[in-house]
């Protein structure tokens, strides 16, 4: 069975066109019948339907959908390997990580990667902690980079740093002077929180529920810009790891206030690849960095200065 089959087929899949598919891959599209055809000829089963409407998967065909894409990956993915074995220093890493990380983690530390290793290409996903840690169990990202992950299994955890949240307003709020605060004061506020699927709301409420406190959310979102943006505008306040808002808290946009002794409430940031996959030159020496660009950040301390 020849690459390039699984290549077109793969493609067909993606636009469930024959004539997209042609037209993305540059050839014609009798070229694309005709290894969709090498392809059933190999497996002794009809893999498409075809119709005036564009093309459906049998079940054969459903079947080697699933796992096309993934091959495909690997086999770049080797391809990659073997041109590290040739000494060359080039390559693709492929990332994916949630928002809270980006801007005060993931970017500087890539930035500063860069430098070192200009031959060197970065694809950066933007997406939920959840779909970050599926695309490495998937092959399609080689580094993970997630706060706020829910427990899942497949991937190995590099590195965990622990983060703790601070309550976070905008620097007129009535608590913004205060050292600290104790989570029983802020049921007083009008809160913005993340959603339940976050492992810091799943935190905050059994803490809450343990302290027998009743604070309700005004608020709920699943995107940390908007958390930002009613803290920012005086809406709200809100429950964030200081370094999610570094640049607005540097800025004099926002303040963080510690929570005190037992209401401390603590996530990770976790550093994630493949635990049976091995990575390429760029991957390998991307993880190192990222590993020692957090441990030097969690040295130093995470929340910035006032």
């Amino acid at each position: 069975m020849q690459i390039r089959a699984l290549m077109y087929f793969d493609e067909l899949v993606r636009t469930n066109s024959m004539r997209q598919a042609a037209e993305n891959l540059n050839v014609a599209p009798t070229a694309i019948s005709r290894q969709i055809e090498n392809l059933e000829y190999h497996f002794g089963a009809p893999l498409v339907e075809r119709s005036a409407r564009g093309v459906k998967l049998t079940a054969a065909g459903e079947l080697l959908a699933a796992r096309a894409g993934r091959t495909l990956r690997e086999l770049d993915h080797v391809g990659q390997l073997i041109e590290d074995l040739k000494g060359l220093q080039r390559g693709k890493v492929n990332i994916y990580a949630n928002g809270a990380t980006v801007a005060n983690l993931l970017a500087p530390a890539l930035a500063e990667f860069s430098l070192k290793y200009p031959k060197l290409r970065f694809e950066v996903a933007i997406t939920s902690a959840r779909q970050a840690i599926e695309a490495v169990n998937g092959a399609e990202a080689d580094i993970a980079v997630t706060l706020f992950a829910p427990p899942l299994s497949g991937t190995k955890v590099r590195l965990r740093s622990e983060i703790a949240y601070d309550l976070i307003v905008a620097p007129a709020h009535a608590a913004a002077d205060r050292s600290e605060i104790q989570l029983k004061d802020i049921a007083d506020y009008s809160l913005a929180l993340p959603d339940q699927s976050f492992s810091f709301r799943q935190a905050f409420d059994a803490r809450v529920e343990k302290e027998g406190l009743d604070v309700e959310p005004v608020f709920v979102t699943s995107s940390l810009e908007m958390l930002k943006e009613l803290v920012l505008s005086g809406a709200a306040v809100t429950l964030l790891p200081a370094l999610a808002v570094r640049r607005e808290i540097e800025a004099g946009q926002l303040r963080a206030i510690p929570l005190a002794g037992k209401s401390a409430i603590r996530t990770y940031v976790d550093l994630c690849v493949a635990p049976d996959r091995q990575l390429s030159f760029a991957a390998t020496k991307l993880v190192d960095f990222i590993e020692r660009f957090m441990r030097e950040r969690a040295a130093a301390g995470s929340r910035p200065k006032d």
